[in-house]
């Protein structure tokens, strides 16, 4: 089982563009955005397996980023997602 972590990152607006990049090489993010129309500037999403390892990815990849000015990290109770349900009955009733 693994958990699954919002990290919004507040960033220099210089820095945002490669910071995408940056964010999707650090292990545990899966996916990296640059973000309009809110209070952030990025969301990374992380999955990993421990909480120890969320710890891991913020304090010891993503806040040693240049450019990072501070983030917000939720942690996702339930995660859903109708590719998941699709593929859990594919081939049923085929």
């Amino acid at each position: 089982m693994s958990i699954t972590a919002l990290i919004m990152i507040n960033a220099e607006p210089g820095a945002i563009a490669e910071l995408g990049t940056q964010l999707a090489d650090i292990d545990g993010i899966t996916e990296a955005h640059s973000v309009a129309g809110g209070d952030v500037d990025l969301v990374a999403i992380a999955k990993v397996e421990t909480h120890d390892d969320i710890a891991k990815v913020v304090t010891e990849g993503i806040s040693k980023l240049s450019g990072i000015l501070n983030t917000n990290t939720l942690i996702a109770f339930r995660s859903y997602s109708t590719q998941a349900i699709d593929a859990a009955f594919e081939g049923f009733g085929d």
